[in-house]
């Protein structure tokens, strides 16, 4: 399946208080206007509020496919964020794009600037506060509807109009589906862990996954990134 060329919602946020546990995030994205200024930790004016799990060269960019908010709607109701995009702390939301057509390594041009799908996303506790789910962070887990997140291979700007494109596919055996039921379902598949281990387009801290359950033949443990009991 070839991406279409698509006009992406782009959003960001300031950090701001999380719930009634007084914490912060900079979950709450909203639309910005253009131009948007991309650079390589992201776009300009954008905001995370825990540097050591969030943004990064690694995770500069959130997509999020806006097709999966019916879904949500049906099955944890018509909750306030759901009301328009941004409800995950997307960057960029789309019809069309899902995590089976995007695969790892895919490169794409918005505007003057050049991404490359780097990862998916590991839902945390917040997810949970944002939405007023206890479960919401591993809701989002086990349905595969994560999103994704990219690395900025050339810093740019993109004006209204300007289009995402798929520039070129490296992995055509590699879509995020894949790489997220290896994750999240199957996960002690060891031959597709070595496989995935050795995707040199895929961040390092999602390659050292694969690594340690190869080592260790066990799954790293769940409970402290879904329900808070360490910073997610």
């Amino acid at each position: 399946m070839i991406l279409p060329s698509v006009h992406p919602i782009v959003l960001c946020g300031p950090i701001s208080p999380l719930g009634n546990k007084g914490k912060v995030s900079a979950i709450d994205k909203r639309q910005k206007p253009p131009p948007w200024v991309i650079t390589l930790t992201g776009l300009a004016g954008d905001a995370q509020a825990d540097l050591k799990t969030h943004g990064g060269p690694q995770k500069a960019l959130h997509h999020y496919a806006y097709e999966h908010y019916a879904c949500w709607i049906d099955e944890v109701g018509p909750r306030p964020v759901l009301a328009a995009p941004g409800a995950f702390g997307e960057n960029l939301s789309t019809l069309g794009w899902t995590e089976d057509n995007t695969h790892i390594g895919d490169i794409v041009q918005f505007g003057s600037a050049f991404l490359q799908v780097s990862q998916g996303r590991q839902p945390c506790w917040k997810l949970n506060e944002r939405f007023g789910h206890p479960d919401m962070a591993r809701l989002v887990q086990q349905t595969g509807r994560t999103g994704w997140y990219y690395r900025v291979l050339t810093p740019g700007v993109a004006n209204a109009g300007d289009r995402l494109e798929l520039v070129e596919r490296l992995r055509p055996a590699w879509p995020l589906s894949r790489l997220l039921r290896l994750l999240y379902a199957d996960t002690l598949a060891f031959a597709e862990l070595a496989e995935m281990a050795e995707i040199p387009e895929l961040a390092d801290g999602w390659r050292r996954i694969a690594l340690r359950r190869l080592e260790q033949h066990r799954v790293e443990d769940w409970q402290p990134r879904l329900e808070g009991t360490t910073q997610g």
